[in-house]
This record gives structure tokens, C-alpha cells and sequence, in this order.
């Protein structure tokens, strides 16, 4: 089989694929790191500290305020990876960073509607362990 023979097959092939096999692909490594618990999506930080419940707005407003930090420490974007949004289904972007990662903790104390949630040992955790 040739080349172009070849090419033409996998593009048809990749036509039919399922929307959640094609994002999952787009999403390559990182997506197997999050599932694998190596990174975190900041709505699985507020699902661990119990704050699960929170209204979506304030879920993506945690995460703007995670992400402005992270921005300000490192000087570079998050990295992201493509999911399933949890109540409307719809495939989104979010950033993902590493269970350790300390804007994890600053975008709690940031944030007035998780400010309640940060605790100075948390903080404390996360930076040793970056370090």
C-alpha cells in the first residue's frame, strides 16, 4: 500500500471515531497523568477538601484565581487537558497541575468563596514537597 493509499485510510478512519475518543486524544499524556492521580484538576482539589458542592461559577472562578497564581510563580500557562464539563456534559479545557503545585493553596486563600477551606498546614505540605 502506498503512502497517499495509507493516509487516506487513517483520515476516514479518524472521521468515525467517538467525540470522547477523539478529545481524549487530543489530550494525550496529560489525560492518563490525571486519571493516573500524577495531576489534579482544581475541581478535584475542591472535591477532596469537601467543597464538591460549590456552584459552577465558583468552581471556574477557584480555578482563574489558581491559574493567575501559578502564572505570577512559574511565568509560563498551566498545562491543559480537555474533559467532560460535571453537569452539562459539554468537552471543555481546564488546567491541570500537579497535587503539589502551591497556587493550588494561594487560589484557595485568594478566592472569598474558599477562603474558609485554606489551612497554613496545607500550605505548608504543598511547598515542601515542591521543593
Amino acid at each position: 500500500m502506498n503512502a497517499a493509499a495509507q493516509i487516506r485510510r487513517t483520515h476516514a478512519a479518524a472521521q468515525r471515531v467517538t467525540k470522547a475518543l477523539a478529545y481524549r486524544a487530543r489530550s494525550g499524556a496529560v489525560i492518563v497523568a490525571v486519571e493516573a492521580g500524577d495531576l489534579v484538576r482544581t475541581g478535584d482539589i475542591l472535591n477532596r477538601l469537601g467543597a464538591g458542592d460549590l456552584k459552577d461559577g465558583y468552581q471556574s472562578h477557584y480555578g482563574r484565581h489558581v491559574a493567575k497564581a501559578y502564572r505570577a510563580a512559574r511565568e509560563t500557562e498551566p498545562t491543559r487537558c480537555w474533559v467532560r464539563h460535571r453537569t452539562t456534559g459539554r468537552w471543555v479545557h481546564v488546567f491541570v497541575y500537579s497535587p503539589f503545585e502551591i497556587a493550588l493553596y494561594i487560589g484557595l486563600a485568594t478566592y472569598k468563596q474558599t477562603k474558609h477551606l485554606a489551612q497554613p498546614n496545607l500550605f505548608q505540605a504543598a511547598y515542601t514537597a515542591a521543593a
